[in-house]
């Protein structure tokens, strides 16, 4: 009993519950189980006990009290940080809807010129097809203009419109084809099928001459490099995506060696882009959403070979060093 009676307040265990529900009763529950514990030990002590300790009841309770006001200004504001996030993710995912309705607004009196426009592109300009691609120019600049701004480095670097060449780029996110159009130039895209059947964008996208690709089928495959190839001794650009598919984590991909296979058996140069910011505002698989941000083309210059490997590890080499020098990383 005598050592018992030399026991200290502040030497009393603190129980803790694991809450297996919200933070605010768990915690209530631990300081009552607290608060019962130590009247439990008080009442049992001897009378030497409370003066050999010398902490009164009351400086126990207010201990007890500034430890739960801690503890609940602590979960407090951890909702105010889950509120915060929620409401952001809010506000991306009404920007994503006024985008898009944006883009159907503004496609549907483009696409009726565009349609106007047909034959007489196809008996004057069959191949490049500039006053499509300047239709869809001012398309995508109308479009991103109120969701993000875009900054465009090494612009001298960028070959003339009567150039055909070999365009290839890193590819994070759907806004990539938009932000790319902005440049002017009468490239052609390469694109699954099943994107051609949908209204208004689709059909645009046929009548400026894009090339249809179906994955997985090798036959297709290789009509799609015979086709670029013939467009680009006819006078017209090419577009690639060099890894496939948009990345899911940011970092650049390995690259496929046919759009270097066309500029080597063509002579047309490779003109590698490297873009940022785009996977930032709508990351790939995300589609539904537009994050606040802005984005930065980096136009280098051309290379041109004969070797399609070399040239393939060159314009990786080069875009991988320009994603690396502003934080993104590289597989």
């Amino acid at each position: 009993m005598a050592s018992f009676s030399r026991l200290k307040p502040y030497s009393l265990p603190l129980v803790t519950i694991k809450p297996a529900y919200r933070p605010q009763v768990a915690l209530c529950n631990m300081v009552k189980k607290r608060l019962d514990y130590q009247k439990l030990v008080l009442n049992c002590a001897t009378p030497q006990f409370a003066q050999l300790g010398g902490i009164k009841w009351h400086m126990i309770q207010r201990n007890i009290i500034v430890r739960s006001e801690i503890v609940a200004s602590s979960a407090g504001s951890s909702d105010d940080s889950s509120n915060a996030l929620t409401d952001s993710h809010l506000i991306s995912r009404i920007r994503g809807v006024c985008f898009y309705l944006a883009t159907a607004v503004i496609a549907v009196p483009l696409f009726i010129a565009m349609a106007f426009l047909h034959p007489f592109i196809l008996l004057f300009d069959h191949y490049r097809r500039r006053a499509h691609h300047f239709i869809a120019k001012v398309w995508a600049s109308f479009t991103i203009w109120p969701f993000y701004k875009f900054k465009i480095e090494g612009l001298e670097n960028l070959p003339l419109n009567t150039t055909p060449c070999v365009y290839v780029s890193n590819h994070q996110s759907f806004l990539d084809i938009y932000t790319l159009l902005t440049l002017g130039r009468c490239f052609k895209f390469i694109s699954k099928t099943s994107i051609f059947v949908y209204p208004i964008i689709g059909w645009a996208m046929f009548l400026m001459g894009v090339i249809p690709l179906r994955r997985m089928d090798n036959r297709s495959q290789l009509d799609c490099l015979k086709r670029c190839m013939y467009l680009v001794t006819k006078g017209a650009s090419v577009f690639f995506f060099p890894e496939g598919t948009r990345s899911k984590d940011g970092k650049l991909g390995a690259f496929k060696k046919g759009a270097f296979s066309v500029a080597a058996k063509t002579g047309a140069p490779i003109v590698p882009i490297t873009l940022l910011g785009t996977g930032k505002l709508m990351p790939a698989g995300k589609e539904g959403i537009i994050n606040s941000g802005s984005v930065k083309i980096i136009i280098h210059k051309p290379i041109e070979g004969i070797n399609a490997e070399a040239l393939c590890n060159e314009a990786r080499n080069v875009i991988a060093e320009s994603l690396l020098m502003h934080g993104y990383g590289v597989h």
